[in-house]
């Protein structure tokens, strides 16, 4: 198998999943359905396995490394920035799209009968769980963003002290390679894992679940296209002078790999790798991404939840104003970091609802198609995450630009090492 290229392997697991399905569907297999679904349900939990001491000592040692990154805070400062504009270009896509195609009008579904979902967020629930009451908590339960917190509080103090932190620096590196070494071992399942979600997917939802919600599924698809495929070669291009073919080479295997898995931070070893290869510094590199994966959701947190407000709204017959659109485009930039890089955008979604005055029952009419709707949202965030690192170091003229235009050219799988030598990391001037 390792004669085939990673992204071939991944595409033939894709292919078998959609046939298995069918024929789980077809012939009411119930033995099979429950087989791909079981595959599939252990490739998510084995990702989800590494993600606390993942994110915790990727943050950790990302923000350690800082120390050694010529103007670290401007370059710290531009990366928020260019989260916060694609993630606007994204948000008003969504809202765009949703005024056009109007994805709730017409739909008939038993509203009555939907409930909200068990995880439900509010801006007070935000704001209130960030900071953790019990750091061994955080982690037991899973809590990303609580995480986060406690990862960036951690590596800012060790920072600030200096050489007396380094034995625990060094020991969140070991830790760190570790984890990402056991973390490509799951990694390198992703065919098998795409066979089982996939063919659980087709076997689950068949066109009598999509129909009534085919126009705010096509929606969804098509809005995160416009921005893959249309803003992200144009900012790659603008803002970058790039190609976005070598790009798209470089980042791809991320990309592919977010879509089936729909986990940013599962993804995020295949990222940071990508934009490695693509000429991004590793200094750079180690804390754009893993920032990015907690944060950076264009997907998830700006053009569905902008979608799935007009739509819960058309549905329940609440009009929207100008003021609504804008606090829906407020909410996707500021609350991204609600979806903390997990499966799923249903706390994004909820916050929405909730600071619209829309009911949360209405996030529980799309619970059915969500891990469809997913996919498409996690190959978004993923290569929204790849992007801005990229572009930032070509703007600061840090980007080895023989790398990027050799990007896409080896398998993401091979074992050999980055090449170590890397441009100064010292600001040159921003192309014009």
């Amino acid at each position: 198998m390792r004669k085939i290229p990673f992204s071939v392997q991944i595409l033939l697991g894709l292919a078998l999943g959609v046939a298995f399905g069918f024929v789980a569907r077809s012939n009411d297999l119930s033995w099979l359905t429950s087989t791909l679904h079981t595959v599939g349900s252990l490739f998510i939990q084995l990702l989800k396995l590494a993600v606390p001491p993942l994110v915790f000592t990727a943050i950790v040692v990302s923000v350690v490394s800082l120390r050694g990154v010529a103007n670290a805070a401007r370059l710290a400062v531009k990366t928020l920035m260019w989260f916060g504009i694609t993630a606007l270009i994204a948000v008003s896509i969504g809202i765009g799209l949703g005024l056009l195609v109007n994805p709730g009008r017409g739909v008939t579904l038993d509203v009555g009968a939907a409930a909200p979902p068990k995880n439900t967020g509010s801006w007070t629930d935000f704001l209130t769980g960030i900071v953790p009451t019990n750091p061994v908590g955080a982690f037991v339960e899973g809590n990303v963003l609580q995480i986060v917190f406690l990862a960036l509080v951690v590596g800012a103090a060790a920072l600030l002290v200096g050489d007396a932190a380094e034995p625990f620096v060094a020991l969140n590196r070991s830790l760190l390679e570790i984890v990402q070494k056991a973390l490509w071992w799951v990694i390198r399942l992703a065919p098998i894992g795409t066979l089982g979600l996939i063919g659980n997917a087709v076997a689950s939802y068949g066109w009598d679940l999509l129909a009534p919600l085919a126009k705010f599924t096509t929606a969804v698809y098509v809005g995160c296209a416009l921005v893959l495929f249309v803003v992200y070669p144009l900012v790659l291009i603008l803002a970058g002078r790039l190609n976005p073919l070598r790009f798209f080479a470089g980042a791809w295997p991320a990309i592919e790999l977010a879509f089936v898995s729909r986990s940013s931070v599962g993804t995020m070893p295949v990222t940071q790798r990508s934009v490695e290869r693509l000429g991004v510094p590793r200094e750079y590199a180690s804390f754009a991404v893993p920032f990015g994966a907690t944060t950076k959701m264009d997907g998830c947190a700006a053009i569905y939840p902008a979608l799935a407000a007009i739509f819960v709204a058309q549905v329940f017959g609440v009009h929207l104003g100008v003021t609504d659109y804008l606090l829906i485009a407020f909410v996707s930039v500021v609350g991204s970091a609600a979806t903390a890089g997990l499966t799923g955008a249903i706390v994004m979604l909820t916050l929405t609802l909730s600071t619209l005055g829309l009911p949360l029952a209405g996030a529980g009419l799309l619970l059915a198609i969500d891990p469809i709707l997913d996919m498409i949202r996690t190959a978004t965030n993923v290569a929204g995450q790849a992007l801005v690192p990229t572009v930032v170091a070509a703007r600061e003229g840090t980007l080895d630009r023989a790398a990027y235009d050799a990007a896409g050219r080896r398998d993401l799988t091979d074992p050999e090492p980055v090449a170590e030598t890397r441009p100064d990391l010292s600001p040159a001037p921003a192309p014009a």
